[in-house]
């Protein structure tokens, strides 16, 4: 018993006509100075002491044993314990302990709570990955470019997850989602891509959908664009704004390309080449959003609006 109440555990001795002979450490909510006769009644109330005299109908051989659960208010919970004894003089005792669970509920509550959320986005982001397979399977002419093209958005939307999971699934910051999203490709040239604006926090959706976009751009950028060969920096910039009256982000990627281009490179009918279906349909519409998308033999520009709140899960 001592080690029993140096755990916080209450602890009730009655006998086998259910007086009471011995109680101890009882929560303050139920502790009652100088009770001469203490019963189940006067200590606890009518409601609990109904569910004890329940339980207790039962309890009347040794070994037998039983708990019942009560919450009081909306956030203690406390398992009373009840179980037969055979002492030595006396017969049958029932020993009750009662121990607070609230801490432990607490814990199982949230822990409930976090594995619907982890389900939920698991959820959301298995369908991003479909939208993305079909999107991709639909603009490639051979399964060696769609296993090229889908891994890389696959990579991406890793790459994006990561930082999400490390703010504790609040979101992505941009700067660093543009580092995160750019830096694979630009391993000894990380100073081409310079990033301006404000570094707003970006909810879990809309980090996933604008670290695709990105991923699309800086693969373009490496791939068909003149960046390694005309070493000509890439502006990025997020910019807060108010369009309407509603909170607003726009980004926008200015890439200025090599003089040399030939100007045959940069028709429209390229654009399948550059994800403008990604870039023009699947991103501005996961984040209620516009985009423009512009090739031209002079520069590459991409502009991204959308509403802050968008994705807030």
């Amino acid at each position: 018993m001592p080690a029993l109440v140096d755990l916080g555990a209450s602890i009730i001795i009655q006998n086998a006509d259910r007086e009471y002979l011995f109680v101890t450490n009882l929560p303050e909510i139920w502790a009652v100075e100088h009770k001469s006769t203490p019963s189940d009644l006067s200590l606890f109330g009518e409601e609990v002491a109904a569910r004890l005299a329940a339980l207790k109908a039962d309890i009347r051989e040794a070994g037998n044993k039983g708990h019942i659960e009560i919450i009081v208010g909306t956030e203690q919970v406390y398992e009373f314990r009840v179980q037969a004894v055979e002492f030595a003089k006396g017969g049958v005792h029932l020993v009750t302990t009662i121990i607070d669970r609230s801490e432990e509920r607490h814990r199982e509550r949230l822990l409930r709570a976090l594995l619907r959320e982890v389900s939920h986005r698991s959820k959301n982001l298995l369908a991003i990955i479909q939208s993305i397979a079909l999107q991709t399977a639909r603009y490639s002419g051979s399964l060696e470019l769609f296993l090229h093209k889908f891994r890389g958005r696959l990579y991406s939307l890793s790459q994006s997850q990561d930082l999400i999971t490390d703010s504790s699934w609040r979101g992505a910051y941009f700067f660093e989602l543009v580092q995160q999203q750019t830096e694979k490709y630009l391993p000894e040239n990380k100073h081409l891509v310079r990033v301006h604006g404000d570094n707003l926090l970006l909810t879990p959706n809309a980090s996933l959908h604008l670290g695709l976009a990105l991923h699309e751009l800086i693969v373009n950028a490496v791939s068909h664009g003149s960046l390694l060969r005309s070493g000509r920096v890439i502006n990025v910039t997020c910019t807060r704004t108010q369009i309407n009256d509603h909170d607003m982000l726009e980004m926008v990627w200015d890439e200025v390309l090599d003089e040399g281009s030939e100007p045959d490179q940069h028709d429209e009918a390229l654009k399948a080449h550059f994800g403008s279906t990604v870039l023009e349909r699947v991103v501005p519409a996961s984040v209620n959003g516009k985009a423009t998308y512009v090739i031209s033999k002079e520069r590459i520009s991409y502009r991204l609006t959308f509403p802050l709140e968008t994705g807030a899960e």
